[in-house]
């Protein structure tokens, strides 16, 4: 594209006018009014090159207006997925914020729908038992925006501390939750069991208590949490996480816990017990999975109100 500067006035005035104004730059009324270049309007162009590491100038050439355009981009506006040249743009800076505050890490927020981004969509969709395609659409942007309240007025790159607790804060927790947990095979039910043990011994008002899940969430339960040593299997519409990130996990299980609020809430956690199980599997292995599940678990639904 051609370069415009001041003087010029038209139709592509007034949109670089109506961007930058939606963006906060300041415009006199009067250039505004006729789509005139002016003074003002040639300040905003500079203040925006200067705000997003252009170089100096009032003028809006190619590479200016691509960084406008992109800047004006809300989540929603348009299908993002995995492509090269990257998607780019606020809407891209959007989607990672806040798939990194519910903790699915896009990494570093800077705008490119990259793989890191992709990966997280998908680990999202799968959370709420949309299909797993690391495209993100409306369905995905619904989803996102049901949390509002959880990734609401929370920084983007943390921190957002989640593990750790201590005896007397996780029983506060266990003593509230009303939660049912379960497995649907051997290796899950162990654990499950564990983790119903340790809850019991932290606190003897425990409200956390075993389930079967074929018998779906008992009567007086908030939630079910159902684990599984077994992939999901495919076209399953059960949100779904996995053990991959432990850092991330209670933010992970809060965000799929609170997406399916509403309706039935039932929450699986896939066992990183991997495709290639030989069958062994140690009491201590089921106890450590126990030990930092229930930690998850209580991190989760800290403050919660469920």
């Amino acid at each position: 594209m051609e370069s415009i500067r001041e003087g010029a006035s038209g139709a592509a005035v007034e949109d670089i006018q109506e961007r930058l104004g939606s963006l906060g730059y300041a415009i006199a009324s009067d250039e505004t009014s006729a789509g005139v270049f002016g003074k003002s309007t040639g300040t905003a162009v500079a203040r925006f090159r200067l705000d997003h590491d252009l170089p100096l100038g009032d003028v809006l050439d190619a590479a200016t207006w691509s960084s406008l355009v992109d800047e004006c981009y809300q989540l929603g506006d348009r299908t993002l997925y995995l492509r090269l040249p990257n998607f780019h743009g606020n809407d891209v800076r959007q989607l990672q914020e806040r798939l990194n505050i519910l903790g699915f890490s896009c990494g570093t927020v800077d705008g490119s729908y990259g793989v890191h981004t992709e990966a997280a969509v998908k680990q999202f969709q799968e959370s709420v038992g949309a299909l797993a395609d690391g495209m993100a659409f409306p369905d995905t942007f619904d989803a996102i925006e049901r949390l509002r309240h959880v990734w609401a007025g929370k920084p983007a790159n943390g921190p957002h501390p989640q593990g750790g607790m201590g005896f007397a804060r996780a029983a506060g927790v266990l003593e509230g939750a009303c939660i049912a947990i379960s497995g649907d095979d051997p290796i899950s039910r162990n654990v499950a069991g564990r983790i119903v043990n340790l809850a019991n011994a932290t606190s003897d008002k425990n409200t956390l208590e075993l389930a079967d899940y074929r018998e779906g969430i008992p009567a007086g339960a908030r939630a079910l949490i159902l684990l599984s040593a077994t992939p999901l299997a495919q076209g399953a519409k059960v949100g779904s996480i996995d053990m991959d990130d432990l850092d991330t996990l209670p933010l992970r299980l809060r965000s799929a816990y609170e997406s399916a609020r509403g309706h039935e809430p039932v929450v699986r956690i896939e066992l990183p017990v991997g495709a290639g199980f030989d069958g062994t599997f140690t009491t201590g292995d089921a106890q450590t999975y126990a030990v930092l599940l229930l930690d998850a678990v209580c991190a989760a639904f800290d403050g919660v109100g469920l």
